[in-house]
């Protein structure tokens, strides 16, 4: 074969020869590219989860440049030209292939992500190892490609002698140079570390509802140096990844989403208490955001004027649990206005009988007072 090769390579100009090389390399890829087209075509309309689908939409693309460049080197000895342009051309073949066998590596990374994400999914009702996985996965992803980009360039860099001897001759002065790289890196590594702290202790995962520094908010994003929180109210809380490691916070989906609710309010020391608490047995049976473990209606403290009562409930989610105290609290507040309105907040003012007689005296000293004066007198 290799005679036949040779035989047609002499019959023909070396430019023409290293062209047909060439463009033999980049059909093989064109023609590959058509076949992953066709099938992408055909499963692009499928929505549930597969593997073979995962494979082809990840690996697809890289592999169009990966197997021409292959094959390309594959088929180098048979180029005709000098040594010099061989041996740039050669070089340059060899660079491209790491650098596309790297993004193959990548890719093949993110088929096992689809993997997992499909066997742990976190649209689930119930999805706290869920939550855990895709945390663990997004941290080991962003490390896994690290690692490939800092290999891959390593490799491309020592594939020139220059390089190797520049590396050499480094290696004397690891020592310190490795001392004043830990101190310049100090605050990287530090956040590295806490990464890879939070990624497997788990004091925050995604979707993680957190109060931080006063705010409410979910845990959208976590990378190697920061945490994105995305507030109720559509904003985004960035804060260091170290900030979880060193300070505190509330994280209220730990172990579970369930959560419960309260409602204060503040009534008259009349208030028919039972009353109301069937009122709001009633109010959360037919609403779905209850979620049926709690609901009371507890006397909680006892003030001057008023008593104070506590409505308690449970909902799925902090959520589900904010929509249900809303609107406990706005019908709770429409049956008291609506059945009882005597029973809301008064103020009372009493003299005792002391005073009473005090001024009673002095009137009639005076001549000018009135002797049925009223010795009880309320102000409502």
């Amino acid at each position: 074969m290799d005679e036949l090769l040779k035989s047609w390579s002499q019959l023909v100009q070396p430019w023409a020869w290293n062209l047909c090389v060439v463009g033999s390399a980049l059909v093989i890829g064109f023609v590959l590219k058509l076949v992953i087209t066709a099938i992408l075509h055909f499963y692009k309309n499928k929505k549930d989860y597969s593997l073979f689908k995962s494979i082809i939409s990840h690996l697809g693309p890289p592999l169009n440049f990966f197997i021409p460049l292959l094959m390309l080197g594959f088929m180098m000895p048979l180029l005709e030209m000098s040594k010099l342009w061989y041996n740039t051309f050669y070089r340059l073949t060899g660079i491209l292939i790491v650098i596309a066998f790297a993004n193959l590596l990548i890719c093949t990374f993110k088929i096992f992500e689809d993997y997992v994400y499909h066997q742990y999914d976190i649209t689930s009702e119930d999805n706290l190892k869920g939550r855990k996985v895709r945390t663990q996965m997004i941290f080991v992803r962003k490390v896994v490609i690290i690692m490939i980009v800092v290999i891959t360039v390593s490799i491309i860099l020592l594939s020139f002698n220059s390089v190797r001897k520049i590396g050499a001759g480094l290696l004397t002065g690891v020592g310190i140079g490795g001392i004043i790289i830990g101190f310049a890196a100090q605050k990287s590594l530090s956040n590295f570390l806490a990464g890879m702290q939070i990624a497997f202790t788990q004091p925050i995962r995604i979707d993680d509802v957190l109060v931080v520094e006063g705010e409410w908010g979910r845990v959208e994003d976590i990378t190697l140096t920061y945490v994105v929180l995305a507030i109720w109210d559509q904003r985004r809380l960035i804060l260091p990844i170290t900030y979880f490691i060193e300070k505190p916070f509330q994280n209220w989906t730990r172990t579970t989403s369930q959560i419960l609710g309260t409602v204060f309010l503040y009534v008259d020391y009349t208030f028919p208490v039972d009353e109301l608490r069937e009122e709001l047995n009633r109010l959360l049976k037919t609403n779905k955001l209850w979620d049926k473990r709690v609901g009371v209606l507890q006397v909680t403290d006892s003030k001057e004027h008023t008593i104070e009562l506590r409505a308690l409930m449970s909902a799925q989610n902090s959520s589900d649990a904010f929509d249900l105290r809303c609107y406990v609290r706005e019908n709770l507040l429409k049956y008291i206005t609506a059945h009882m309105p005597q029973s809301l907040p008064q103020s009372r003012y009493q003299r005792n009988e002391m005073e009473w007689d005090n001024v009673g005296d002095n009137t009639n000293i005076g001549g000018g007072g009135n002797a049925n004066i009223v010795k009880d007198e309320k102000a409502v």
